[in-house]
């Protein structure tokens, strides 16, 4: 991806060096939880939606951010990324006929504060609706690269245009729908839609891709980047890897094989009019 140069994004926030504790209480994951207050995670099988409730008082400690020049070239690359979203997403509202309200994006180290609760790195990047944010630790990079086997700046690139695909689809109320069918459906029926948030997620990033492949910004592999990505995070993939054995019903984001379509889909079409994964039946995603 060709991205020296190019506008950087005014909505980084840097907390790098800012720890956080929760005074021992730690964090009290409750599926469901209070109305917003769940995370859209990225990592592992979990890319699951999570309640926090309970948090109790946070204390932050700070310390000087002592930044390699590898993570300041990552701080750089993200903040590119983040600008072009801003590009795609403003242009394709405008032509809609609305307003985008940009995301903020926070890097961290270690443990950070949001308005869905506490994360840790280990929580990988996700975007909270409560404060319309995305939250990245750049060590993910690397364990992106190394334990998933999925390496190139645009494999990075992918993971960030998922997690603002979230942002627009809380701007569009998907996430409120969300909401309100975990409250009124079985476990196993609000995986389903679950798996059809994410796929449709995967598919907006498919879309922010071809903007800026016209833009000239893609490079030769770029997508095949964001393919090998899509695949090694797929349910059934990381089931496997993690529990030796694949259950759809605990499907929460789809398989490596829907992940990998939903993007190209989105790529191919470069619209929004062939991202409907919600009228679609469930076997046929």
């Amino acid at each position: 991806m060709r991205y020296k140069g190019r506008r950087q994004s005014s909505n980084v926030e840097d907390r790098r060096g800012r720890s956080s504790s929760s005074g021992g209480i730690g964090i009290p994951l409750l599926l469901g939880g209070f109305k917003g207050k769940w995370l859209i995670l990225i990592v592992l099988a979990l890319l699951l939606f999570k309640g926090f409730g309970g948090i109790g008082e946070v204390l932050g400690t700070d310390s000087p951010v002592q930044s390699s020049a590898q993570e300041e070239e990552l701080k750089e690359f993200v903040s590119v990324v983040l600008a072009e979203t801003e590009d795609v997403w403003n242009e394709v509202f405008r032509k809609e006929g609305g307003t985008y309200r940009e995301p903020g994006l926070v890097l961290y180290s270690g443990t950070t504060t949001s308005g869905c609760g506490v994360a840790s790195s280990g929580t990988g990047p996700f975007y909270c609706p409560a404060d319309q944010k995305v939250y990245l630790d750049l060590s993910f990079f690397e364990e992106l690269r190394v334990k998933f086997q999925a390496p190139g700046d645009f494999a990075m690139a992918y993971v960030i245009a998922h997690e603002v695909g979230h942002h627009v689809q809380n701007l569009t109320g998907i996430m409120d729908q969300m909401d309100q069918y975990r409250r009124t459906h079985s476990e196993t029926e609000y995986n389903r839609f679950s798996v059809r948030v994410e796929l449709q997620a995967d598919y907006l990033a498919g879309v922010f891709a071809s903007f800026i492949q016209k833009k000239g910004i893609l490079e030769v592999g770029d997508i095949e980047e964001a393919m090998k990505a899509a695949s090694q995070i797929g349910d059934d993939r990381l089931q496997e890897l993690v529990r030796g054995e694949v259950e759809p019903d605990l499907f929460t984001h789809g398989t490596s094989e829907h992940r990998m379509r939903w993007f190209m889909k989105g790529y191919e079409s470069g619209d929004l009019k062939s991202g409907d994964t919600f009228s679609i039946p469930y076997e046929n995603l």
